[in-house]
């Protein structure tokens, strides 16, 4: 766990006998003090430790989340539990599909029934689902059992609302229509010790027609690039060797601060750290990835060979009912521009089947650019028609059999391609940041190449963490059997 010294010491300061602080972050250090002291007198009377299981649908932002909740019911002396059977139970949830929701209500069910054998076990149900009002209301009514709902932009209040979720019997339910500050000064608990998550904005300004996000996550909002740089700066110190730069478009990074800074100059900060060994970014848009931005990853051998431009169709016509801002032929020219400076850079992309409207001749617009631009890899996704977005109220909904055979025809596309890309680097000798032991053969260590391809590797444990000089022995399509050279 990784706690802010700084928080830390506010934790310690704070006066249990005064009431609570008006101001942040000093105010959400003294409601973690209250939340510590809870804990305690519990696990005394119940003579055991009380547990925790955060529960994560979703995207990187979201992980990121979930570390800082963990981290606060760490640092309140909670234990992880293995299991959703724990005294004090989140699911920090995602909207970006309707399956999402279901998967959520389908986890909140069974919870339901863990916690009629679980005296004073606590519900909580957070993140981008919940900024909907139609379920909060659903929660409200047939998930009677929850106790603490809480939104996206106000999650730095967690520590406040631990202590009235564990003092109360009631429903807390707190949402906010639009954040009034970052407060980032918070404990967090790293999945990882050697990589981590930093974010550098909130929100999104671009209202893809489909997307929920700008709705639940708010505007863009910018962290002050020396804010950024210092947290950098403490997980480097902390044993961190990977960062990624997150953010909903990372590309519009500081054009709302006082004095813009750009993403590309921002980068170029980030990459002066010294002990910071590799550099991650998501997500740009490609309507405005600059041609500064291309530069700085090419000059800069600790930014990742990576970039994850999503294309989501390759339709003109589609493309703009989704609000997208460019041409098929305006992304296509982008792509190659960045393999023309970086030839080694592994193009990523989303791409999503079934927009309303789409034709077979939108489809085969679409594979045009896979096998145009040779992507690396694409997270292919079947359209998931989302309430309050302009897409959900427009008139021609594709039909779920169309859909499918859609996604059929893309998905064979991308594989052909993305394969033939892969097999290239057969033989080559590529450095990888190794993560975890495979989980389906504990004799190999799993490690990441920096063009974010997976190579399984003979090892063990004693390697996780470690940048290793791997040759590429055998391609399986989307990752790699290898050897430590």
């Amino acid at each position: 766990m990784s706690i802010n010294n700084q928080f830390q010491d506010l934790v310690q300061q704070a006066d249990l006998n005064s009431p609570a602080p008006e101001t942040e972050p000093e105010r959400q250090a003294w409601f973690l003090a209250r939340a510590r002291r809870i804990v305690q007198n519990r696990r005394a009377q119940q003579d055991r430790a009380l547990t925790f299981r955060v529960e994560t649908f979703g995207c990187q932002m979201n992980a990121r989340d979930s570390e800082k909740i963990v981290g606060i019911l760490e640092s309140a002396g909670f234990t992880e539990a293995a299991s959703e059977d724990a005294d004090f139970l989140v699911y920090n949830t995602c909207t970006v599909r309707d399956n999402a929701d279901q998967r959520v209500f389908g986890r909140l069910g069974r919870a339901g029934h863990l916690k009629k054998n679980r005296p004073g076990m606590k519900i909580a149900v957070c993140g981008c689902m919940v900024q909907e009002r139609t379920n909060v209301e659903k929660i409200r009514k047939s998930y009677r059992f929850v106790d603490l709902v809480f939104g996206t932009h106000n999650l730095y209040r967690f520590p406040e609302y631990l202590c009235s979720a564990l003092e109360s019997e009631g429903m807390v339910i707190e949402i906010w229509d639009r954040a009034d500050r970052i407060v980032e000064a918070l404990p967090v608990a790293r999945k990882y010790p050697f990589k981590s998550g930093t974010n550098i904005t909130f929100g999104c300004n671009n209202f893809c027609s489909y997307c929920i996000v700008p709705y639940v996550r708010g505007r863009e909002r910018s962290r002050a690039p020396m804010e950024i740089l210092r947290e950098c700066q403490r997980l480097v110190a902390d044993g961190v060797v990977e960062i990624m730069l997150l953010g909903q478009n990372v590309n519009s990074y500081g054009k709302d601060l006082e004095t813009p800074c750009s993403f590309a100059q921002l980068l170029t900060e980030v990459c002066k750290i010294e002990g910071l060994q590799r550099i991650r970014f998501m997500t740009p848009h490609p309507k405005d990835l600059s041609d500064d931005l291309i530069r700085v990853v090419r000059d800069n051998p600790k930014i990742a060979r990576h970039i994850h431009l999503p294309l989501q169709s390759g339709s003109d016509r589609i493309l703009q009912r989704m609000n997208r801002h460019y041409t098929k032929e305006q992304y296509i020219s982008l792509a190659q521009k960045i393999r023309e400076q970086i030839p080694d850079v592994s193009i990523t992309t989303d791409i999503i089947v079934g927009f309303p409207g789409e034709t077979d001749a939108d489809i085969d617009d679409t594979i045009d650019v896979v096998r145009r631009v040779g992507f690396d890899n694409a997270f292919t996704f079947i359209y998931s028609k989302r309430a309050g977005t302009p897409a959900a109220k427009m008139p021609d909904q594709v039909p779920e059999e169309e859909k499918s055979r859609m996604f059929d025809r893309v998905l064979k596309a991308v594989q052909e391609t993305a394969h033939g890309r892969a097999e290239r680097l057969t033989g080559r000798t590529m450095e990888a940041l190794a993560e975890e032991v495979n989980v389906r053969d504990g004799r190999y260590i799993t490690a990441r190449l920096s063009n974010n391809m997976l190579v399984h590797v003979p090892g063990d444990a004693s390697l996780i963490g470690k940048m290793l000089q791997v040759r590429l022995d055998e391609c399986r399509g989307f990752y790699f059997f290898g050897t430590i050279v």
